[in-house]
């Protein structure tokens, strides 16, 4: 199974990708999505904006071919406008996994903490190095990629573990 986190920005947007096949976990690639880079002034516009997160993310998936897409949940932002702009880049990006007819799989910040690091409250810089030690030391760009990461691993984890509590079940019936 490849498995495409999404960790979305409508700034920046980190992508990571891993296959899990049966107990191995392999990293396929991972990146930053630079949506808005006001030194180059990409765009300024945020319809515009949206409209990079479409052709870039699309770029991403026909390169890597995943048939799952993963995105973090909506958090709770302290700057409504900040909020209501990373929902949009969010709702960009799963559309786009849609249009390209990918499940789409959502988890909080706090479960993806849980399930890399074992605990809900883990720094960025916490979840990067377990990450590193998952997928073999690699350097990252952004925050936003080692993250994409951790959700890709996070669902894969969660698979494999329902798969494990399936098997466990049917075979004791």
């Amino acid at each position: 199974m490849r498995v495409l986190g999404v960790d979305p920005g409508s700034r920046l947007m980190g992508f990571g990708c891993v296959d899990r096949i049966g107990n191995q976990l392999k990293h396929v690639a991972h990146g930053t999505l630079r949506v808005y880079d006001s030194a180059n002034q990409k765009s300024d516009q945020f319809a515009e904006r949206l409209y990079v997160i479409y052709q870039q993310l699309t770029e991403v998936i026909l390169r890597l071919k995943p048939q799952v897409m993963v995105i973090e949940e909506v958090f709770f932002a302290k700057n409504a406008l900040s909020a209501l702009k990373l929902g949009q880049a969010r709702g960009a990006a799963i559309l786009t996994g849609k249009i390209h007819g990918l499940e789409i799989e959502e988890y909080s910040p706090t479960a993806v903490k849980s399930a890399i690091v074992g605990h809900g409250h883990a720094d960025k810089e916490q979840v990067a190095k377990i990450v590193q030690l998952l997928i073999g030391k690699r350097a990252f760009e952004t925050a936003d990629a080692s993250d994409a990461l951790a959700l890709a691993i996070c669902h894969a984890q969660m698979v494999r573990s329902t798969a494990i509590r399936k098997s466990i079940k049917d075979s004791s019936l």
